[in-house]
């Protein structure tokens, strides 16, 4: 009994495993039937159907791939990029209503690219687009990763396309296949409001030199004609693949720069040239930059050395070789002069003099320029030395006249001021000469008491400019007669002289004696006798 009861349940529980194995494969031939008709309908064709260049219907995939594209309009952006993607696109077209279908394929590119081209007639252009090899057919991807490569395709495309440089790719045969949208404007704007397809080649790679096509990011500057102005470019060049990816930027600002620098310096050469002060720049490195053609005349120098852009210690050799620098007694104390005058000049302003073995004086004039760069100006003061030493000569000469005159000589300026005085009028009224024409009138009564002729003095110096001589007499500061004399001289000034009067007496005469306390009254009437 026992033993029925055991079959009978093993055989209840093998049905149940049984039923339960057929109903989980029947689920999964369920779902993946579904999966199946799912992906059918995610992988659907890219298929396009315009009517006069009108789209009329497209599939899905086909309007997410032109709502993708850059441009206006629905078939101006679709052949665009199909002409970037296959040249033979603009070309074969127009036939396409003698052969109803033609099949292009791009070949040179990682992920290629077939279109199928079909006339339907009635102005009906169905185009279909596959991937030949269809290596993509079965691969699902997230939304969250397939949304990001989205989102950085569309800032890459929105960078390039805003961006003012000129932006494009060619391949081996100079064919342009892509360009953004920079390069498209300036392409309409040179072909006046026309979209050409092929895009013409704006600047011609094929006349860079020939090691740049090597050189990896190498740069020169182009010029493209527009409406009769240049526009300028520095093109960089990238080889990628079979292709070349060109970037060019505008250079207008710098070619301007660089023209205004240009004029600039011509102008400072120009200036240069007529200064007859020689002028020779040396950068950081003590090489000679820029020299003016006074320096050859001043040192004697050759054109062809100074043209070699010597360094400074060659250039100070030379002039030692030529006799134009001071003689030194020895090289090396020769050469430590130099080079203090070098670290002089590169500090701060310096000059020096210096007296050539031929006779001549040069002023040697060093000053630091910006970025480690001297300047050294080399003047000929030759005749300002010898015009200096014979001005000092000739004030040398009247100062001896002056100090070897018996008066006592003084001249003063319109507003008081003692300009000169010689030997014997420090001797009457003191070596510690005051500075003002008050201050002698001081001293002169302070030494001399207060007498007539004294005040007649005053009176002339107070009084307007004199135009004839006046003369007088006053007490003289050891006792005596001192006679004085004011003339006027040109610009206000005053000459002013003492000296001991000899007064003519008549033929038998005794020279008069005169009175101890006497002095004022005599010397009044001696005064009145000389002034007339």
């Amino acid at each position: 009994m026992v033993a029925h009861f055991l079959i009978a349940f093993a055989a209840a529980a093998l049905a149940v495993l049984l039923a339960l194995g057929l109903i989980r494969l029947a689920d999964r031939r369920f779902a993946g039937a579904q999966a199946a008709r799912g992906l059918d309908r995610e992988i659907e064709p890219i298929v396009f159907l315009f009517r006069h260049q009108a789209l009329v219907d497209a599939t899905a995939p086909a309007r997410a791939l032109l709502a993708s594209l850059p441009g206006e309009g629905d078939w101006q952006r679709l052949s665009s990029w199909l002409g970037m993607r296959l040249p033979e696109f603009g070309a074969l077209l127009p036939d396409l209503g003698g052969a109803a279908r033609v099949e292009l394929q791009e070949r040179a590119c990682d992920q290629p690219l077939r279109l199928r081209a079909e006339d339907l007639g009635d102005g009906l252009l169905r185009l279909t687009l596959a991937d030949p090899a269809a290596e993509n057919a079965g691969i699902l991807v997230d939304s969250l990763s397939l949304g990001a490569m989205e989102q950085e395709l569309e800032i890459l495309r929105s960078t390039m396309d805003h961006s003012p440089m000129l932006a494009w790719r060619q391949d081996r045969q100079g064919q342009v296949t892509w360009a953004n949208s920079a390069y498209l404007s300036l392409a309409e704007a040179k072909a006046e409001g026309q979209t050409l397809w092929p895009l013409p080649q704006l600047i011609d790679l094929s006349a860079r030199p020939a090691q740049a096509n090597a050189a990896a990011g190498s740069a020169r500057r182009v010029q493209i004609d527009q409406g009769g102005q240049s526009r300028w470019y520095d093109c960089h060049l990238h080889e990628v693949a079979d292709q070349t990816v060109a970037i060019a930027l505008p250079a207008d600002a710098a070619v301007r720069a660089e023209r205004s620098l240009r004029e600039f310096v011509q102008t400072l050469t120009k200036t240069f040239a007529d200064l007859p002060i020689g002028l020779a720049i040396f950068d950081r490195d003590r090489n000679l930059q820029l020299f003016n053609p006074a320096l050859i005349d001043l040192t004697g120098l050759a054109t062809g050395f100074l043209t070699a852009r010597p360094t400074l210690y060659a250039f100070l050799d030379r002039l030692r070789e030529a006799r134009m620098v001071p003689e030194p007694k020895d090289y090396r104390s020769w050469r430590n002069q130099m080079n203090t005058l070098e670290a002089a000049a590169s500090s701060g302003h310096h000059v020096e003099m210096w007296s050539l073995p031929g006779g001549q004086t040069y002023r040697v004039t060093g000053r630091p320029h910006p970025d480690g760069a001297v300047a050294f100006l080399f003047e000929d003061i030759t005749s300002e030395i010898s015009l200096t030493r014979k001005f000092r000569a000739d004030l040398s000469l009247g100062a001896e006249v002056l100090d070897a005159l018996e008066d006592g000589v003084a001249v003063f300026a319109a507003n008081g001021e003692l300009l000169i005085s010689n030997r014997r009028y420090a001797e009457l009224w003191g070596r510690a000469a005051p500075a003002t024409l008050d201050d002698h009138v001081a001293i002169w009564t302070e030494t001399c008491g207060s007498s007539p002729g004294l005040a007649i003095l005053r009176e002339a110096l107070n009084a307007a400019h004199p135009d004839e001589p006046l003369r007088g007499a006053m007490a003289g500061p050891a006792g005596g007669l001192l006679s004085w004399g004011l003339r006027g001289l040109s610009g206000g000034r005053l000459l002013l002289s003492f000296a001991a009067p000899v007064p003519t007496l008549p033929v038998g005469s005794e020279m008069p004696r005169v009175a101890e306390g006497s002095e004022p009254a005599e010397s009044a009437a001696m005064s009145r006798a000389l002034t007339g």
